[in-house]
C-alpha cells in the first residue's frame, strides 16, 4: 500500500514540474523581453559611467630599534631612560590609521589640492564626505599601511594618495616634536630641582665630615682602634720603664720625671681617643656607633641624589636627541604612481548581474500572471475590486 500511495505523489510532482516548465516555455516572450530590456539598460548605464582609476601607496610604521645608536644610549641609561625612547609615536599601524582618518589631515589635503572646488561642494563637511568616499586606508597583518585613492583622472589619483602620505609624515613629525618638547621641558625643570637637592646633600656630608672629623667612618674606626692598641702597648712599656727606674732612682730624678710625663701624655691621649673628645685626625671611639649611623644616612642620601641626577641627565640628553629629529620615522615602501588601467566600473559584471536579476524577476512575473489567469470568477472579482480601490486611492493622493 505504501508503494501504491507513493507512486501518485511522484507522478504528481513530475506533472507539477512539467507544468511549471510548460508555463515558462509558453510565456518565454515575456522573459526574453524583460531580459533584453535589462541588457540594453545595463549596457547603456555602464557605458554612461566614467572610468575610475585607483592609485595605491604603501607605508611601513616605525619599528622598535634593535641596537646601536640611540638604543645603546637608552640601554645604558637604564629602565627609566628607556621609557624616553617611546616618547614619540609608537609603531602601531592602528595609531597611524587614526591620524590618516583625522579631520585635521583631511582638511589639510582638501586645502592643498583645492578639493572643495573640484568636488563642487558648498561646505567643507561635504568635501570631507566626498574625500572619505574617494580614499581608503587599510592595515595588513604585517603592519603595512595601504592608502588607496580613486579619481576619474589617473594623475590626480596618484597625487591624492601621495598627498596623504606627505600629510601623515608631516603630522607625525609635529606630534613627535610636541610630545618630546614637552617632556624635555619637564625634565629640564626637574633636573634643576635635583641639582639643588644634590648640592644640599653634598653640603650636609661636608659639614658632617668637618664637624666630626669623619671622612670614611668604617675606615677611621679601624684606624682609631689600631691607634688605641698601640697607645696601650706603649703605655704598658712606659709603666714598666718607670717601675724599673724607681728601683734605682727617686721621683725627683729627671729621667723619672720624663717617663712620668710621657705616661701622663699617653693616658690623656688614650682617654681622648676612647672617650668623646677625639683627636684632630680621628674621631673618638666612643662616638663611633652614633657617628657610623649618621654617616651611613648622609652617605645614602648623597648616593640617592647622585643616582637620580645621573638618570635624569641621561633622560634629558635622550629627550634633546629626540627633539633634534626633524624627519619622519615612517618608511614609504611604494609611492603612488599613475595607474594605467581603470579599477571600475566593471561593466561586464554590471551587465551579467542585471541580466540574471531580470531573468529571475521575469520568472516571478510569469508565474504571477499564470496564477491570475486561473482564478475563479469570484477571486477575479475580488482582484478587480482591489485594483479599482488602489486606482482611486492613487488619484486622490495625486
Amino acid at each position: 500500500m505504501n508503494t501504491t500511495s507513493q507512486a501518485p505523489d511522484t507522478d504528481e510532482q513530475e506533472i507539477n514540474l512539467l507544468e511549471l516548465l510548460r508555463v515558462i516555455v509558453r510565456r518565454k516572450n515575456i522573459i526574453i523581453k524583460i531580459c533584453t530590456t535589462a541588457v540594453i539598460l545595463s549596457v547603456a548605464y555602464s557605458l554612461s559611467l566614467k572610468n575610475i582609476y585607483t592609485a595605491t601607496a604603501k607605508l611601513l610604521p616605525p619599528q622598535k630599534e634593535s641596537g646601536g645608536g640611540l638604543s645603546a644610549l637608552l640601554n645604558q641609561a637604564g629602565a627609566l631612560a628607556g621609557m624616553m625612547g617611546n616618547m614619540g609615536l609608537g609603531g602601531s599601524a592602528d595609531l597611524y590609521l587614526g591620524i590618516l582618518k583625522s579631520r585635521s589631515v583631511a582638511d589639510a589635503v582638501i586645502s592643498r589640492l583645492d578639493l572643495q572646488k573640484e568636488f563642487k561642494s558648498k561646505t567643507i563637511d561635504g568635501a570631507r564626505k566626498r574625500l572619505e568616499g574617494a580614499v581608503k586606508f587599510q592595515a595588513g597583518k604585517d603592519g603595512i599601511i595601504t592608502i588607496s585613492a580613486d579619481s576619474k583622472d589617473p594623475a590626480k589619483a596618484a597625487l591624492l594618495a601621495n598627498t596623504f602620505v606627505d600629510e601623515l609624515s608631516h603630522r607625525s613629525i609635529q606630534l613627535n616634536l610636541t610630545k618630546v618638547g614637552t617632556e624635555r621641558i619637564f625634565l629640564e625643570k626637574r633636573l634643576e630641582v635635583v641639582k639643588q637637592d644634590l648640592r644640599n646633600a653634598e653640603n650636609n656630608m661636608k659639614a658632617f665630615q668637618v664637624k666630626y672629623k669623619t671622612i670614611k667612618a668604617d675606615s677611621q674606626a679601624t684606624l682609631a682602634i689600631e691607634g688605641i692598641a698601640k697607645l696601650k702597648a706603649e703605655l704598658a712599656s712606659r709603666e714598666v720603664q718607670l717601675a724599673s727606674l724607681r728601683n734605682n732612682m727617686t721621683d725627683e730624678n729627671s729621667q723619672v720625671q720624663t717617663v712620668k710625663a710621657a705616661i701622663a701624655a699617653l693616658r690623656s691621649q688614650l682617654a681622648s681617643m676612647s672617650g668623646s673628645g677625639g683627636s684632630d685626625i680621628l674621631p673618638a671611639v666612643g662616638n663611633m656607633p652614633a657617628l657610623g649611623v649618621e654617616y651611613v644616612r648622609k652617605l645614602r642620601e648623597l648616593k640617592i641624589q647622585e643616582a637620580i641626577f645621573e638618570q635624569l641627565a641621561k633622560q634629558y640628553e635622550v629627550a634633546k636627541l629626540n627633539e633634534a629629529k626633524d624627519s619622519s620615522t615612517l618608511q614609504v615602501l611604494d609611492d603612488a604612481v599613475t595607474p594605467l588601467r581603470k579599477s571600475k566600473p566593471k561593466r561586464a559584471l554590471i551587465v551579467i548581474l542585471s541580466t540574471i536579476t531580470a531573468f529571475f524577476l521575469s520568472i516571478f512575473v510569469i508565474f504571477i500572471q499564470e496564477y491570475l489567469s486561473k482564478l475563479s470568477p469570484e477571486d477575479a472579482q475580488i482582484v478587480s475590486e482591489i485594483k479599482k480601490s488602489l486606482f482611486k486611492f492613487r488619484k486622490t493622493t495625486e
